[in-house]
């Protein structure tokens, strides 16, 4: 029988499930609220709003389904090592969050954190962001890098892999470097201390990105490979650039006027400079690196949450199995 391709909705079509936030809420079932408002608030970022109600009826769903990924994956590593022979060190599952600037990926790698470190069972839930691994601004400097800043190239992905190979092969205090927004560089000779969590979570712009490589190429791992699960927090672009205007406006009457910071000097202009230059920053670095890298990567993800211009996420997307 030939099947008429008009006749299948996208919806059919489509690698996904997508859900409503009454959709998904439902499906939050007895998963208990484990944290106050007070710390959700400490949680968000500078001008990424969530309420209590968003983590009940998005973050708690969520929560309650990554315990089962969780337990199905650790349950097939003793099975294969049981099958193996071997005894060997557990394996951390590891969560990866992507998305644009501005979009909100720090509150929700905090508020993922915190609800998975409070499941009964008490599991160890680490958290580092890909910044650490960008090249120091000397670096970037060198090699004309500092306006691509955040775009695939301007970080040291070999010593990024590294790190995720080490902590998949169970190794003890594995150390990832710190990056600073305050001073806008990598802090020499800082790093995190990352111990063999039950869990963890790798956030950062291009997390999902993959690599082009030539038939001559020798083929190399993807951060992405190293991933149990992945998420991708999505938004419409003229959304996101009124977010990042926001948030520039609003640091040059905070953090920027301390002496200190590396964007100091962008407290002292007036707010029509600043809003030329945080046009610029848009336009120019983080829209193309949204459009040529990011946005690329949204299909690859394996729940995508979508918000909409109040920072409220609106629908969720679940890969189907």
């Amino acid at each position: 029988m030939d099947i008429n391709l008009h006749d299948i909705s996208e919806l059919e079509l489509s690698p996904y499930s997508v859900f409503s936030e009454g959709e998904w809420a439902r499906l939050r079932a007895d998963t208990p609220m484990t944290l106050s408002e007070h710390e959700i608030n400490s949680f968000r970022s500078l001008n990424d709003f969530v309420s209590i109600e968003q983590v009940e009826s998005i973050y708690l769903p969520l929560s309650r389904l990554l315990a089962y990924y969780v337990e199905g994956t650790q349950t097939l590593h003793h099975s294969t090592k049981k099958f193996l022979g071997r005894n060997g060190s557990k394996v951390p599952y590891i969560i990866g969050i992507a998305g644009s600037v501005a979009v909100g990926k720090s509150t929700t790698a905090r508020l993922i954190q915190a609800l998975m470190a409070r499941w009964p069972a008490s599991p160890k839930v680490d958290l580092i962001t890909t910044d650490g691994f960008l090249y120091p601004n000397a670096v970037l400097e060198a090699e004309g890098l500092m306006r691509r800043k955040g775009f695939p190239e301007s970080y040291d992905r070999a010593a990024l892999l590294k790190f995720l190979s080490d902590i998949k092969a169970g190794k003890r205090s594995v150390k990832a470097p710190i990056y600073s927004h305050f001073f806008y560089d990598v802090m020499p000779a800082q790093f995190v201390t990352v111990d063999q969590p039950d869990i963890l979570i790798v956030e950062g712009l291009n997390v999902l990105q993959t690599t082009a490589l030539s038939k001559e190429a020798k083929a190399v791992p993807f951060v992405s490979d190293f991933f149990d699960f992945s998420i991708y927090i999505d938004a419409e672009e003229e959304t996101l650039r009124r977010w990042y205007m926001e948030r520039f406006m609003r640091l040059r009457e905070t953090a920027f006027r301390d002496p200190g910071s590396y964007f100091h000097k962008f407290s002292t202009i007036t707010d029509e400079k600043a809003r030329s230059i945080a046009t610029d920053l848009w336009e120019n670095i983080n829209r193309e690196n949204l459009r040529q890298n990011i946005l690329p990567t949204r299909p690859r993800a394996d729940l995508i949450l979508t918000k909409g211009q109040q920072h409220r996420i609106e629908s969720v997307a679940l890969r189907k199995i």
